[in-house]
């Protein structure tokens, strides 16, 4: 039995749909904590209780409804007990919108293996623009990998779902799953466009490059094994088996200590 601490809060998602995927998961015991008062289980000591961290959270920002969002430093023994854990060798499994979590963090990217950005920023040193969202997309999905994470999925399955143009460190990861779908600007809106200017589904002015097709990879820093899944969304996607086993595989291979 493995035993979890789910992460949520930051963004919206439907609650019932979403526990059912753990309600469901045979071998795994979850405890479901929010932010920001999961941060208290975010240590060495609390981490005893909890073979991997599940996040589904988008902890950082503070959405404005008169203009762009605030990014929040993380407090200074949250981060440091983070990556205490991450030395130590505790498993994270990130799923969806958690790419976008602590915007002011440079090193949380570092750890997940990329970011999605809500406005325009330096990512290792280079001016990136704004990432782009397209919701509901029907796209088909390539396992890459040979690895446990994709184990007993098919070699191609199709899934619905939202999908991101964002910054992905792909030398530094293992990629396990790719899309079909054809990530350029034409296809995704601003993310700035609608938390800056309330223009949802805008691409108006947008410039982005073509950007990766990896929705899913597994990384390794310090002693901890990482898994990221951009899937997750909204229940179309809460459904898919494929999905399912997607985080339960991740589970598994992540709370696997060497």
């Amino acid at each position: 039995m493995r035993n979890i601490l789910l992460v949520t809060k930051g963004h919206p998602y439907e609650r019932q749909p979403f526990y059912q995927i753990f309600d469901d998961m045979e071998g795994v015991d979850y405890t479901l904590v929010e932010q920001p008062a999961a941060q208290a289980s975010f240590s060495i000591d609390e981490g005893r209780s909890y073979d991997a961290y599940v996040l589904y959270d988008m902890p950082g920002i503070r959405f404005r409804g008169d203009g762009p969002p605030d990014f929040l430093e993380p407090p200074t023994k949250y981060r440091q007990n983070f990556e205490a854990l991450i030395e130590a060798g505790h498993g994270f499994v990130f799923l969806h919108h958690a790419i976008a979590g602590w915007p002011a963090w440079e090193k949380y990217a570092e750890i997940m293996g990329g970011r999605f950005l809500y406005l325009p920023a330096s990512m290792r040193g280079v001016p990136r623009p704004d990432s782009g969202y397209r919701h509901r997309v029907t796209h088909n999905v390539s396992v890459v990998g040979d690895h446990p994470v994709t184990a007993g999925l098919p070699a191609e399955f199709a899934i619905t779902d939202e999908l991101y143009l964002y910054e992905v460190f792909e030398p530094d990861v293992v990629p396990l799953l790719r899309s079909d779908y054809s990530f350029t600007q034409e296809n995704f809106y601003s993310a700035e466009r609608a938390v800056s200017e309330r223009r949802m589904f805008s691409n108006e002015g947008w410039n982005h490059a073509p950007g990766s097709n990896l929705i899913g990879w597994a990384k390794t820093m310090g002693k901890s094994r990482i898994v990221y899944l951009q899937c997750g969304d909204d229940p179309v996607v809460y459904a898919s088996e494929s999905f399912r086993l997607l985080i339960k595989n991740a589970i598994q291979w992540v709370s696997t200590r060497d």
